[in-house]
């Protein structure tokens, strides 16, 4: 059962057990203590997922804030902390961007600290983000597509603007299909579905997400090359506003957040396994981070515990 914000949509329950997801977390290796990087929504978790921080802007910035009350209640929502943390959605400085935010002072300035990415790119790791209906933002169409401009967090940052050799990161799914049958994928591949295929009360149909995720698993499992050194996290930016009974570890002022779902699939995972070790959005980065010799961006992925993946035996 969830809710959500959405008018018109107060409850629904879907019955998952012929979805493709369910045959995955039964397969492979099920995540029962996977957490969100922070307490917050789509846009911030995001941001966690590539940087392991919570964007600062400043607060002396003109995009509004949230206020307090003496007790710590919330009396105005806003898109900043009080002390200038982004917390809410806001748009990307650069292009693509919703429309009604031409305004750039309603847009967040390029953010200029490290990200997985740049790390990758300094080792010389391959790797691209690919999101549907990517090539149709950056065309202009984003807002008739209903692009989720935040679920895409290298736009915020400087060195993925327009024109910049970054940017080249940035690619449609379309990309990672044709890449994928021409042996052409890169070492770290970061997936997001289009809007209609990500699972989101109100937009997006259950449905049609679980059979975007079987095709993706499937187009992968099918080529044996990629298949065979493959390691492939599903997992969600936050929890949808799905009522949990577990209690998030308590680690700093941002999280972890409600606890998400997980599955590890890849030759190397333990098949039928529940893990119960404690993770968060941050273990993605620091299994990426062991892997390639790569160091931590914060205290918070250097201190996460690594996703378990099997030696292939």
């Amino acid at each position: 059962v969830d809710i959500s914000d959405e008018k018109a949509l107060s409850m629904g329950y879907h019955d998952m057990h012929n979805s493709a997801l369910w045959r995955y977390a039964k397969e492979y290796t099920l995540c029962d203590q996977f957490f969100a990087a922070a307490f917050g929504g789509s846009f911030l978790n995001h941001q966690w997922l590539i940087a392991a921080r919570t964007p600062y802007v400043g607060d002396e910035s003109n995009i509004s804030k949230y206020e307090l009350d003496s007790r710590g209640e919330i009396l105005r929502d806003g898109v900043l902390t009080p002390d200038g943390y982004a917390v809410n959605t806001i748009q990307p400085f650069h292009p693509p961007f919703k429309a009604k935010y031409a305004d750039e002072k309603m847009r967040l300035q390029p953010l200029t600290y490290d990200t997985i990415g740049d790390r990758l790119s300094a080792k010389k790791i391959s790797w691209s983000w690919y999101s549907g209906g990517y090539d149709d933002a950056v065309a202009g169409k984003g807002d008739i597509i209903k692009y989720q401009y935040h679920h895409n967090p290298f736009l915020y940052f400087a060195k993925y603007a327009p024109n910049t050799q970054g940017r080249g990161h940035l690619k449609d799914e379309k990309l990672f299909f044709s890449e994928l049958r021409e042996g052409k994928l890169p070492s770290v591949v970061f997936f997001k579905p289009a809007a209609s295929d990500n699972q989101h009360p109100g937009y997006a149909s259950v449905k049609a997400a679980d059979e975007k995720l079987r095709h993706i698993i499937e187009s992968i499992q099918a080529n044996q090359k990629v298949w065979s050194k493959s390691v492939i996290i599903i997992t969600y930016d936050e929890n949808g506003g799905l009522w949990d009974h577990a209690a998030p570890p308590k680690i700093d002022r941002w999280g972890p957040g409600t606890r998400i779902p997980a599955i590890i699939i890849s030759p190397y995972a333990k098949r039928g396994y529940v893990d119960h070790t404690v993770y968060d959005t941050t273990s993605i980065l620091k299994m990426i981070e062991r892997r390639y010799d790569l160091e931590p961006l914060t205290d918070r992925d250097r201190n996460a515990n690594a996703l378990k993946v099997m030696e292939k035996k």
